[in-house]
Formats: C-alpha cells, sequence, structure tokens
C-alpha cells in the first residue's frame, strides 16, 4: 500500500487557493445574514478508464463511474469525459505523457486497474498524479468482493479529495431515511438506508407503525429512531448488521427526536408531560437504562443535539413565545438562547467539527436551511424552499443534507443536499418519497 502526500505542490496550493475564495464567498455575498450560493470554478480531472483483467470489465467500469460521480457531484470537481482524451492508458505501471493531459486541460489524473480472481475476488489498483508537476500524489491497491466494488469507488474518491483538498471526505458513507410511500393523507413510512449517493437502497423495517427520527450513532452502524404505533410512542435502537431491534424505553406520553451522545453510550430525547402540554429534554445512560431530566421549564423542549466533544447541547425551546434555538451545558445548566433573526427556528444540529450549528427557519411562509456559530453569530442561510427541514451534516462537515417537500395533493419529500458555502445545491436520487434523512459515520 503506497500513499504519498500532496503538500506542497502546485496542485494542492490552486486547490487551497480556490477554497479559500469559496470560504469567502458567503461574507461577501451575504446580505443582511442572507447567502445567495457560492461560486467556483472547478477543477478538471481526468479519471483514466480502469484498465481491467481476469473478466473485470464490469468492476473496471463501475469505480472509475463511482469516482467520477462522486467528485463531480461534490462541486469541487468537473470530471472530464472519456472520449476527449488523447492518451489512452493501457499500461498501469507506465508513465502517463502528461502533455497529453494538459493539452486536454487536466489538473489532476486518476488512473487504476482491476483483476477478478479465481475466487470470485476482485483487487483494484489506482494512481493520482498532478499533471502539471508529473507527480504521483497518492495510491493504493484494494482487494475485495464483487459486491463491494463500489465501495471500492467511493474510498478512492474520499482518498483523492483528501489528497487534492486537504480536507477528509464524505463518499464512503449511508444515509439512513423515513421512505414515504401512499397518498397524502394515508402515507406508508418505512426504516430505509441507501449510500450517500443514492445507490443500494432498501427497507430495514416495515413493521406498519409510523417510523420518525432515525439517527446514526457517531461510534457504530447502528440508529435510534421513533415508532408510534397502536401502543404508546416508543424509541428503539437498531443494529444495521445485526438486524437485531432493541427498545430503548417506553414512555407514558410521547417521545421526541431521540439522538445518541458522541460516545454512543446515552440518548437524548424529548419527553412529554402528563397534561400533553409541555415537553422537556431528558438524557438516558444506556448501560443503566437511567434517565436524568436536563430541562424543566413550562414550554416545548425539543431537537436535543450534542457538541461533538459531549460537553454542550443545543435544542429548540418556545419558551420565549415562539421556536428559537437554545444552548446548555451537558447537565443542563447555562440555558442560553443564540437565535435572534425574524421568524421560527427548529431543529438544530451540531456540525462534527464543532463550528456551526445547522437548523431550520421558518420565516414569512419559507422555510430555510441555515448555519450559525455556536455563539449566535454568523448567521447564513443556504438555501430557501417551500418546506425544507431536518438538515444533518456529511462527517467532514462540509456537506448538509436534507428534505424538501413540494405543494400539490401528489407531491411528497425529496432528499437534497447543498455545501456549507451554499454552493452546488442538488436533489439526491431516492426511490419515491424520502424524509429525515441521518448521515452515517465514515464507514470501516
Amino acid at each position: 500500500m503506497t500513499v504519498i502526500s500532496a503538500a506542497k505542490t502546485k496542485i494542492m496550493r490552486l486547490v487551497l487557493t480556490v477554497l479559500a475564495l469559496v470560504m469567502l464567498a458567503p461574507a461577501a455575498l451575504a446580505v443582511q445574514g442572507t447567502v445567495t450560493g457560492g461560486k467556483i470554478n472547478p477543477m478538471p480531472i481526468a479519471i483514466a478508464p480502469f484498465i481491467p483483467g481476469g473478466g473485470a470489465e464490469d468492476a473496471a467500469a463501475t469505480v472509475a463511474g463511482v469516482i467520477a460521480n462522486d467528485l463531480t457531484r461534490s462541486g469541487y470537481f468537473n470530471a472530464l469525459p472519456p472520449n476527449s482524451f488523447i492518451e489512452q492508458i493501457t499500461d498501469f505501471s507506465a508513465t502517463p505523457r502528461f502533455a497529453d493531459w494538459r493539452q486536454v486541460m487536466a489538473k489532476a489524473l486518476v488512473t487504476g486497474q482491476t483483476y477478478a480472481d479465481s475466487g470470485g475476488r476482485v483487487r483494484i489498483e489506482f494512481k493520482l498524479f498532478d499533471v502539471n508537476s508529473g507527480q504521483l500524489l497518492a495510491g493504493q491497491q484494494f482487494t475485495a468482493s464483487k459486491g463491494n466494488v463500489r465501495r471500492v469507488g467511493h474510498r478512492i474518491a474520499d482518498m483523492v479529495y483528501k489528497a487534492l483538498l486537504g480536507i477528509d471526505g464524505y463518499f464512503d458513507t449511508r444515509i439512513v431515511y423515513v421512505s414515504e410511500s401512499g397518498p397524502k393523507d394515508k402515507r406508508v413510512k418505512k426504516l430505509a438506508i441507501m449510500d450517500q449517493d443514492g445507490y443500494n437502497p432498501r427497507v430495514l423495517l416495515d413493521t406498519g407503525e409510523i417510523i420518525l427520527t432515525p439517527r446514526f450513532s457517531p461510534t457504530s452502524q447502528e440508529i435510534t429512531f421513533m415508532a408510534i404505533g397502536k401502543d404508546e410512542p416508543r424509541v428503539f435502537i437498531y443494529n444495521v448488521d445485526t438486524k437485531q431491534r432493541e427498545i430503548v424505553g417506553s414512555f407514558p406520553n410521547m417521545s421526541f427526536a431521540p439522538r445518541f451522545s458522541p460516545d454512543g453510550q446515552r440518548v437524548i430525547m424529548s419527553l412529554q408531560s402528563d397534561d400533553g402540554l409541555n415537553a422537556n429534554i431528558f438524557e438516558m445512560d444506556l448501560r443503566s437504562r437511567n434517565t436524568r431530566q436536563l430541562t424543566n421549564e413550562a414550554a416545548i423542549n425539543t431537537a436535543p443535539s450534542y457538541a461533538p466533544d459531549g460537553g454542550k447541547i443545543t435544542f429548540e425551546s418556545d419558551r420565549s413565545g415562539g421556536q428559537q434555538i437554545y444552548v446548555m451545558n451537558a447537565d443542563g445548566s447555562g440555558q442560553n438562547r443564540i437565535s435572534f433573526g425574524k421568524g421560527r427556528y427548529s431543529t438544530p444540529v451540531w456540525s462534527p467539527d464543532g463550528q456551526y450549528i445547522a437548523f431550520t427557519k421558518q420565516a414569512e411562509g419559507r422555510f430555510a436551511i441555515g448555519v450559525m456559530k455556536p455563539d449566535g453569530s454568523g448567521e447564513r442561510i443556504l438555501t430557501e424552499g417551500y418546506h425544507n427541514e431536518g438538515p444533518t451534516w456529511a462527517p467532514n462537515g462540509r456537506v448538509l443534507m436534507f428534505f424538501r417537500d413540494t405543494p400539490g395533493d401528489s407531491a411528497g419529500p425529496q432528499l437534497w443536499s447543498v455545501d456549507i458555502t451554499g454552493y452546488n445545491e442538488q436533489r439526491v436520487p431516492t426511490d419515491g418519497f424520502a424524509s429525515d434523512p441521518s448521515w452515517s459515520p465514515r464507514l470501516n
């Protein structure tokens, strides 16, 4: 296995300059805290067709296609069309003719080969080059089953992204969400999962219950969610690998918005009061099953989300007369309101790097997805629409996914993503309607 750093190369300096300009764009474009969308010129990158061997033609095409799709969808790269290539790579070990790649305006080049052995496994190799200098920036060999070939493509895309941008990738991840079908007044909601690019969708649970607010554990492939069936609403944990479902607890009143702590040992949620008028935030230790109350207000306190270090919690509350965002210490002390703009704020979620809190904002009949710093400063709106809601962060803190509903009797929610700069908004493909996404940590 060989991985060569791209530090101090011209291509790194070029991309860092582009990223710096993008991060400046929101401040330059902001009008009363609103961002209309950053603009960058994606880096031209050539993904040469992978050379197949041992009958691995399908694997070669799949891996190259996944890499190109991942990098292009990120917004920072433009995968050049293969029919524009002058050189056709036929020998993986040979040095590419970089003059030919410069002529098609490529700044970086990915080459690769695949080989299927008699046992049904596939060996996949790749190399990443700086076209201008001819320097090898990264390379690695993988061995995978035919069913995991797409995952190898995502892992290579992550490595290319990291080598060229200096930022961890997010492509080898999954999305858990609520799959919705049926008429609007009788919508069937199931727990579903897919790769971050919309491929390999499958239903995890179809029990006839109404599934709400699925959330990944930050330390494992476990999901916590709320289910409403014939009995009282209950909070569950579902293990994606073992397919086992475990009850976190049955509560006498409605429970809302369960979410794991950063260490995966606790679940935080909102529980309704006996009179049904108020709700407060409680934390449950998953080992002892003991709970402790963190808020005690005559108001609706819900949608809690931990800071990545577990030291603080953000949540929404209407204690001031309308939905606003608050931050408190993990033990419930020091509760402070941080949102003060016009409109209602909800569904706050802390970014993986701790720098931002994403939120939904409703004002003047429109729903927006935005971010602010944990002290409430620097509010920026990334996108607006008829009904946007439920942001979730990619594990690298660069991309947000959310769901958007559309008006009309036959319409339904769809998943969308947007860069933290407000740039590169696009729909995430799903089978049918989908809502309430949650991004997984990077897969092992």
